[in-house]
Formats: structure tokens, sequence, C-alpha cells
């Protein structure tokens, strides 16, 4: 059902399927359509109830660490989609990605990204707290294995290129953007921001 071209009937199935996914024994059956869903999420028209309920499926997916290599390759759409789609997209994008980055193995992966530049419009104060809490727990996330593993630093300039998310969150305008949350009227913003500096 989830190749029906219905959209209600896939909607649902997907639903269906997340639902079905919260049993970790379910999720070695269900991660057989992982690569689908992921297909589908990054083709279905931005900000749809297909793609909510695709992305609910997938984040579900990654909360254990079993499955998450599979999305290895879809790191760079997920973060495309993140950035243009809207704030309830973005929620559910974070999601997946901040489970990802809870996972030593997916560091590389994540750092590797090529992220727009603009993703560090989500690092202004001005954002919705929801959505800003989580960037910086994504980032704060990816910085303890920077700091518990120096070789990614060592091999920065190697591995990862202008325009990955390493070279975004290592730049001098992130940088700037962290010295401007210091001063965030938000508690929890605030620690976060003097947790990753």
């Amino acid at each position: 059902m989830i190749d029906s071209p219905n959209h209600s009937i896939k909607e649902k199935a997907l639903n269906a399927l997340n639902n079905l996914s919260v049993n970790v024994e379910n999720q070695d059956i269900i991660k057989i359509y992982i690569s689908q869903v992921c297909e589908d999420v990054l083709s279905d028209p931005l900000n749809s109830a297909v793609q909510m309920a695709g992305l609910r499926l997938l984040t579900n997916m990654t909360v254990t660490s079993d499955h998450q290599h599979m999305f290895n390759s879809y790191m760079t759409d997920f973060f495309h989609v993140l950035l243009t789609g809207n704030g309830n997209t973005k929620v559910q994008v974070l999601k997946l990605l901040l489970n990802l980055s809870e996972n030593p193995a997916m560091a590389e992966g994540l750092f590797g990204a090529q992220v727009d530049s603009s993703f560090l419009s989500l690092y202004d104060g001005h954002v919705a707290k929801e959505i800003l809490l989580r960037v910086l727990t994504l980032f704060q996330n990816l910085n303890n294995y920077v700091k518990k593993d120096g070789h990614l630093v060592n091999r920065s300039t190697s591995t990862f290129h202008k325009g990955s998310l390493f070279s975004l969150l290592y730049g001098q305008e992130c940088a700037q953007k962290m010295r401007a949350l210091v001063h965030h009227p938000d508690v929890d913003v605030k620690e976060k921001v003097v947790i990753i500096t």
C-alpha cells in the first residue's frame, strides 16, 4: 500500500507502519522499506501529509542504531528538506537527524553532508525555540565527537569539503552566531551555547 498512487491510502499505510515500528522486533521486517520510504519522502510534495508520515516512520526507525547505516546516502537530501520545509517539516527532520547524531558511527556521514549555507540561518536568535534548541543539540552531539575524537578535526581538510556540515559548523559565520546566541533571552538556549562553546 505504500506504493499506492492514492495519497490518502499511502499516508495511512505509512502511519500504520509507523505505529508498528515502535516495536523493535517489527523494525527488522520494516527495514526492507527504508530506502523506498527515503526516496518517497524526498520526492513527495514538500510539507505534504505523505511526506510527514514517511518522516515519522523514518524517525522511529532511527531511534536505535540498528538500521541507521541505511540512511548514509540520504544525509544531504534530508538537510535540503530541512532547509526548504515549513516549521513542522523542519521539526520532524531534526528529530531524525538528532537520532542519527546520537550514534558516533554516524558522525562522519553527518559532517560530510553537503549543506547549503542557509543552514546557518537556523542558528539565529529569532528562530522558533523548538527548532533552535534542536539545531543546537545537533551541533552539541556532533561537537562531543570532535572533542572525544581528535582525528576528525585533523582529517577535516581532506575529508570534509567546503560546503559540508563540518565546514559550516566550524566556520567563522557559525562562530559569530554562537557568540550572539550567548545573549539569547531563553535560558535553555544559552545553556546549550555555553556547552558547545
